[in-house]
């Protein structure tokens, strides 16, 4: 029998003994906002450098004994869904760099208040652990690929790697894996001149792609000359499809979605600076330091590792969480404010 099926079985048991109907308490913020929606960053590492993630110089590293473990990921994972948690995405760093990925998303898919378990990864590693994740409950993929162009792949990620990731796209449409969701950072005089041609992949393949605007994080170098907005880029895209249409989204969806009649896939934009959605936000994140953050943007962070390795009691690290999410702001400080204000590099928050 494997490691993984045998934690499986294990969390299962746990999980059913924790099982709740509803968001509780404890995730309900001070406007109202439920939380179902649980981030986990699993590693600082990456075999990308990516320069819109991080900083040129690199960044220094956690210590290892200082990052959350296998059981210490499920534990937490168990604690939030008994007050609410329903999906969990799993990101990084890379994910796919650690070697327990497989047991973590069959322990985690093993909980039963869980419905969907996804990833967010580079795609460099994929297709060879494609078939393990699907096979412990892994749903739904986004994949970075911030161009179509190997030689700027190599540019923006200051790595090699373009046709690996192409492989991994490919093996998850095979698969049938879905949602399956491309994630393009767009960045003016860098990829804003392929929209269109990422937009073309959606006509025969059914997946999404989902243009970001470009966020600033510490040690990004983000300028406003490097920011293209939504409506820039959807001027683009009917300029060439001019019968491009809004779709209706899903609550809480961080995505505008649209699509051009005729085909496969959608568009989406996810609009953080110039047009915010923090007044439907449903979402929380662990750092891979065991740290909880209720916003993306926020510097404010508490440590449930340390919390968890005192030994503090079920209860008591509700209580904690609950404390955190209860000072969650109604809004990030806006675009040019948030460039002001330090935070940590994304990959040391988790994409």
């Amino acid at each position: 029998m494997s490691f993984a099926h045998t934690l499986k079985t294990s969390c299962l048991s746990v999980a059913r003994t924790w099982k709740r109907s509803s968001v509780t308490d404890a995730l309900t913020d001070t406007f109202g906002r439920a939380h179902t929606y649980l981030r986990i960053s699993l590693t600082e590492r990456c075999n990308l450098r990516c320069q819109y993630c991080m900083p040129a110089e690199g960044v220094t590293l956690t210590p290892s004994a200082n990052l959350l473990t296998t059981e210490e990921v499920i534990t937490l994972t168990r604690l939030f869904a008994s007050q609410g948690i329903t999906k969990v995405r799993l990101t990084g760093g890379e994910p796919l760099v650690r070697k327990d990925i497989v047991e973590i998303v069959a322990g985690i898919s093993a909980i039963e208040q869980i419905k969907e378990v996804h990833m967010t990864t580079n795609g460099v590693t994929l297709s060879h652990k494609l078939p393990q994740l699907k096979a412990a409950g892994l749903k739904g993929l986004n994949i970075s690929l911030d161009t179509l162009i190997p030689a700027k792949f190599e540019f923006i990620s200051r790595r090699k790697g373009w046709d690996k990731v192409v492989r991994g796209i490919n093996d998850a449409v095979t698969m049938g894996i879905d949602p399956l969701k491309l994630n393009c950072v767009v960045m003016k005089g860098v990829n804003e001149d392929e929209i269109c041609d990422f937009v073309s992949l959606t006509e025969s393949k059914n997946l999404d792609v989902r243009f970001i605007e470009y966020m600033p994080f510490d040690g990004n170098k983000w300028s406003v000359n490097k920011f293209f907005p939504f409506q820039e880029m959807l001027a683009l895209i009917k300029s060439r499809w001019p019968n491009v249409q809004r779709v209706a989204e899903q609550p809480n969806d961080t995505s505008k979605m649209y699509v051009v009649p005729g085909f496969a896939g959608r568009v989406g934009f996810i609009t953080s600076m110039s047009e915010h959605f923090c007044g439907t936000c449903n979402r929380l994140r662990l750092t891979a330091d065991g740290n909880l953050k209720v916003c993306l943007f926020g510097n404010a962070e508490v440590s449930l590792r340390d919390a968890l390795r005192q030994g503090m009691k079920e209860e008591e690290l509700v209580e904690i969480i609950g404390a955190a999410v209860k000072r969650k702001k109604k809004q990030h400080a806006g675009m040019m404010n948030l460039t002001a204000m330090k935070n940590r590099p994304m990959i040391l928050i988790g994409g």
